[in-house]
């Protein structure tokens, strides 16, 4: 048994359990302050291992993680390795590409690769003398009372070790948050979406990207589409993201290249026939999981972040965005209450919780959006619109996407605000059609066109037609 980590000094122990995204960079928020902070994740280190395990959907970096990232000096260096993407790029059917801006001129988001952002944040909290990362350590149990926990090593011995504070950040599949399970009053859910994703690779062509590289490039084709990122080695990273039982169907190679020319025939040559027989392949579709809970906290002891709190599926841009923001969001508090741990875990859940419940919702609605409304001549009309009218009054219209990724507008703020600003968009459009019928009408009694010049005589209809029809 390991020494209680309380011993080594006065200021008090916060374990992180889980050292990927949201844990790596809790550990820099934590250790900022001055805490001594253990970090526990159950893999190896990811800086030294030749196959990073894992989820690898390319991440769309955004305002609420940049701030994040830029309060432990990290934003630049994360910036200058990620590739900016404008708009969003649609292709049709036909090949035809449209572009949809994301929001005014200058804004974008950034696409970064998950592995390398992971271990940028690891190797920063490295750099804390009172931050300790302990690999293969898989969380056993741990007691709420007195933050005693017990780690399984990968020789099968045990190491105990005694926190102030627990911070769960291992994950959707939270081997922390199972504890709550045993508390009562504790809400918990999970769904399981019925699209399955699966990942391919558009290869540089002569070390070029084989498409434009600063739009996230989009093939909608309502009941599922594909998506592309674009990555600093020129490759573009793609992502199916289909019904199970379609991915089921096909069983061939001739079976992916009939169902590629049908729905993406851009894309056969940008990925290759034989990479696209091989790759399909490689491994089974993957599932996709929402998880929602509440309260995120017990007692003074322990305190949920990132996807052990609320898991999202990826089809906002805010997985990342809203577990980094949970940490700033919990450093805001620790301002407000002084670091008194018995106040602010109860603050945290009060403030957050509709929040990530919001942006949950708003993730599942955006994936609608993004396979089949973008198809849509009204939707691309009332986005028109939208920007219109917030470039006309930037303070009263701000279009959802725009409070969602380029704010800090809290997450069920912006949804309340877009059902307002929604209902008062289409009721000045419905005004204005009428407006325009009565107006017309008006105009027609007053001033009554001469029929006679308006009809074509019927002979000569027939003349054009039988013009037309004559070789």
């Amino acid at each position: 048994m390991e020494e209680s980590a309380a011993s080594q000094g006065e200021k008090k122990v916060v374990a992180v359990v889980g050292g990927g995204l949201v844990g790596a960079l809790n550990a820099c928020f934590f250790a900022k302050r001055g805490f001594q902070v253990e970090v526990f994740e159950t893999r190896e280190d990811i800086r030294k291992a030749k196959v990073v395990r894992g989820r690898s959907i390319n991440l769309a970096l955004s305002h609420r993680g940049r701030q994040a990232l830029k309060h432990v000096g990290m934003e630049q260096k994360i910036v200058s390795k990620g590739i900016p993407m404008h708009a969003r790029m649609i292709h049709s059917l036909s090949g035809k590409q449209s572009p949809i801006p994301y929001g005014r001129k200058g804004q974008y988001i950034l696409s970064v690769d998950r592995a390398n952002l992971n271990k940028e944040l690891l190797t920063e909290a490295d750099t804390y003398p009172n931050t300790k990362l302990n690999f293969d350590h898989k969380l056993q149990n741990w007691s709420a009372e007195t933050g005693l926990m017990t780690f399984g090593r990968p020789d099968g011995s045990q190491t105990e070790v005694q926190a102030d504070l627990i911070v769960g950040c291992d994950g959707a599949f939270s081997a922390v948050r199972k504890q709550f399970l045993r508390h009562s009053r504790f809400n918990y859910s999970q769904t399981y979406i019925p699209h399955g994703y699966m990942e391919l690779t558009i290869p540089a062509q002569n070390g070029e990207f084989a498409m434009k590289p600063n739009y996230l490039h989009i093939w909608p084709r309502n009941t599922f589409m594909m998506i592309a990122l674009p990555n600093l080695d020129k490759t573009f990273t793609c992502t199916l993201f289909m019904p199970f039982e379609e991915f089921e169907k096909i069983t061939t190679g001739d079976e992916v290249i009939e169902f590629f020319q049908k729905y993406f025939p851009d894309a056969i040559p940008l990925i290759g026939a034989d990479a696209l027989k091989r790759d399909y392949f490689r491994l089974p579709a993957q599932a996709m999981v929402s998880v929602k809970c509440s309260p995120y906290h017990i007692g003074d002891k322990c305190v949920l972040m990132g996807d052990a709190a609320h898991a999202v599926v990826p089809f906002y841009g805010q997985g990342m965005n809203a577990g980094f923001e949970d940490c700033i969001v919990f450093d805001e508090i620790m301002n407000q209450f002084n670091e008194d741990f018995s106040a602010v875990l109860p603050e945290y859940t009060r403030v957050r919780v509709p929040d990530d419940h919001a942006i949950a919702d708003l993730a599942m609605y955006n994936y609608v959006e993004m396979r089949a409304h973008v198809n849509s001549k009204w939707f691309i009309f009332r986005k028109r619109v939208d920007n219109l009218l917030h470039f006309l009054m930037p303070k009263t219209i701000i279009p959802l996407y725009t409070m969602v990724t380029f704010t800090r507008t809290r997450y069920h703020v912006a949804v309340e605000r877009w059902h307002w600003q929604d209902r008062v968009i289409n009721r000045g459009l419905l005004l204005g059609a009428v407006g325009v019928v009565f107006g017309g009408s008006y105009l027609l009694i007053k001033n009554p066109p001469n029929i006679n010049k308006l009809v074509v005589p019927a002979e000569k209809i027939w003349n054009k037609l039988a013009a037309l029809i004559t070789p």
